[in-house]
């Protein structure tokens, strides 16, 4: 009995209720565990045998069913844990291959930065050999200079050998390239036995002038300098540049400068007075700073411009830079002079200086704007050796609205062969009659020699193929990302993206022309 009540206790009787009648029955532990050990034919005598041995010993009876009633529990674990453990191996392989990705990215970033910095070295290299032969180019013509100043040679022969240089560039370089070792009577020989036969190619071109970048920038003139000398370089032509030695100098990116041993005189304020020249090159530019020593505060300053004297400072340079060009010997067949600075060259060079050499030298001006003029009472002129008498008329320096002065900008206007007035939006009447500043009658009197010139840009300093602020590069070769930068500009601008549209955009200096 007490065996009958056990088994009955162990195995209860369940009735199904609305709640259970929904889930799936379970099926009763014996015959789960009986269907692994046979088929279902035999299922009845396995029971039978289970049952009898079961009610041999209740207590492994029951621990038997607790076990078959856990088991699928356990299965039930052993699958979420494999689960957990694959869910957490898919995360680590994508952990991974973002990582792979990351890295290959940044193994692509380097790779180009250093395609780009290949790049960048190469267009160094070659610029930076391209500025080593033009720096010795302008280093053996200033070794000539330097023959003249101290009297080993005249100045006629000075034209001969600076003709042999200038003829023939590229033989010159090969032949006298440990220039630096030579002494000057070793040169002269050596450039002697180089000159026969030698014809003149290009103009001899030389700026007088108060700024060039990257020496002293004060406004565009400085950019303009530069830019233009090196244009006309690469046309072939002879090009120099004379500044004032401003204490201000960057000095730093000067090669081979050197201070020319023999003084070089000018007259200023009725008697002569000494400079110190000193040479050098500048990014493939010839460059001559001339630095006053009994006028020495003249340049000695903080600033280029803004001071009362700057009338006698800039006349003081300008004398100064056709002495030495005369006394050098050299025969420049332009002096490009730039604003009111420099503009007394022109009355200089037709007054004094056409009969010491430079009779077949042309004068140029270049005006940046007409803002300033430069008002001096008339006998200021004397200073620089000119006669006031002679220059106070209407034809000349008088100014047309205050009488009783001259005006600087309008004498080198008057003295110059041509005119050149910077503007990248306005015509030449418009300038004439509207942007004159006074000037109107003199601009309208010599019109037929001003010409009006844009800015334009320099391709070294920007160029579209390489600009890596723009979407998509682009080139004179290869013009389809052009296209892309106008949608990108029609995008910025808030206009409508229309391919047949014409779209015209400007860049311009900001200035009065």
């Amino acid at each position: 009995m007490e065996t009958i009540i056990k088994a009955a206790i162990l195995s209860p009787v369940r009735f199904l209720t609305p709640s259970s009648a929904r889930r799936r029955p379970a099926k009763p532990p014996t015959i789960c565990c009986l269907r692994k050990n046979g088929d279902a034919n035999g299922s009845n005598k396995a029971f039978s045998q289970l049952e009898g041995k079961d009610h041999g010993n209740p207590d492994m009876s029951q621990e038997r069913f607790q076990l078959r009633d856990l088991e699928p529990e356990v299965k039930n674990n052993d699958i979420w844990k494999l689960f957990k453990e694959a869910q957490q191996n898919i995360l680590y392989l994508n952990r991974q291959r973002v990582l792979a990705l990351e890295e290959l990215n940044k193994v692509n970033r380097e790779k180009q930065s250093l395609l780009e910095r290949i790049e960048k070295l190469e267009a160094k290299n070659q610029a930076s050999i391209e500025i080593d032969r033009q720096s010795f180019f302008w280093e053996l013509l200033l070794r000539i200079d330097s023959m003249v100043l101290t009297g080993m040679i005249n100045t006629g022969e000075a034209s001969d050998l600076r003709k042999v240089v200038m003829g023939y560039k590229c033989s010159v370089v090969d032949v006298f390239y440990d220039i630096m070792q030579k002494t000057d009577d070793e040169l002269l020989a050596e450039l002697h036995q180089f000159s026969d036969g030698i014809k003149k190619n290009g103009f001899h071109i030389i700026h007088i002038c108060t700024e060039m970048e990257p020496l002293v920038l004060v406004g565009s003139l400085a950019s303009y300098v530069r830019g233009l000398s090196q244009a006309l370089q690469k046309r072939g032509h002879l090009v120099e540049v004379i500044l004032p030695k401003y204490a201000c100098l960057d000095l730093t990116e000067i090669q081979g400068l050197r201070e020319i041993e023999a003084e070089s005189y000018s007259y200023f304020n009725g008697q002569l007075h000494g400079n110190r020249i000193w040479t050098g090159v500048i990014q493939g530019i010839p460059i001559t700073l001339i630095q006053p020593l009994y006028y020495a505060s003249f340049f000695n300053r903080e600033r280029v411009y803004g001071y009362s004297d700057d009338f006698e400072r800039f006349s003081y340079f300008s004398r100064a830079s056709l002495d030495y060009i005369t006394k050098s010997g050299k025969q420049p067949d332009v002096l490009h002079i730039h604003n009111w600075e420099t503009a007394i060259v022109g009355p200089l060079l037709w007054d004094i200086f056409v009969e010491q050499g430079l009779g077949g030298t042309k004068v140029l001006l270049t005006c940046q704007s007409f803002d300033s003029q430069c008002l001096e009472r008339p006998e200021k002129v004397a200073l620089c050796g000119l006669d006031p008498a002679r220059l106070h008329r209407p034809d000349r320096l008088q100014d047309n609205a205050n009488t009783h002065l001259i005006n600087v900008l309008k004498g080198g206007i008057v003295y110059s062969n041509k005119v050149f007035i910077l503007s990248s939006i306005h015509s030449k009447g418009w300038i004439i009659h509207s942007q004159s500043h006074g000037l109107e009658s003199t601009l309208g009197i010599h019109k037929d020699k001003l010409h009006v010139l844009p800015y334009g840009f320099d391709n070294s300093i920007w160029d579209p193929h390489k600009d890596k602020f723009l979407p998509q590069n682009y080139s004179t070769e290869d013009v389809k990302g052009k296209a892309v930068c106008r949608i990108a500009l029609l995008q910025h601008m808030g206009l409508t993206r229309s391919t047949s549209t014409i779209l015209v955009s400007v860049g311009y200096r900001t200035s009065s022309l």
